[in-house]
C-alpha cells in the first residue's frame, strides 16, 4: 500500500508527499504535472491558491510542534 506523508512546516506550508490526488470542492482533479511532492498554501497569501507561492516568508508565525488530540467524542 503508498503512503501519503503531510508534513506541517513551521512559518509555512503543508507539505504533501506520496500518493495522492487533490480535488477541489466539487471533485474536479488538480492537474499535477506528474508531481509527488506539492505543498499546500496555509497563510492564505498565495497567489496560487490552494498552492504554496512562498509569499508567507515574513509574514505567517506558526512554530509547528506535534501534539495529541483529546479522544473523539462518541455520541
Amino acid at each position: 500500500m503508498a503512503t501519503t506523508k503531510l508534513t506541517i512546516n513551521s512559518n509555512g506550508s503543508v507539505k504533501i508527499e506520496g500518493d495522492f490526488e487533490i480535488v477541489d470542492k466539487s471533485g474536479a482533479v488538480y492537474g499535477l504535472a506528474g508531481r509527488d511532492i506539492v505543498s499546500i498554501c496555509r497563510c492564505g497569501l498565495s497567489k496560487n491558491k490552494p498552492f504554496c507561492d512562498g509569499a508567507h516568508k515574513g509574514n505567517f508565525d506558526h512554530e509547528a510542534i506535534a501534539f495529541d488530540l483529546p479522544p473523539k467524542k462518541v455520541v
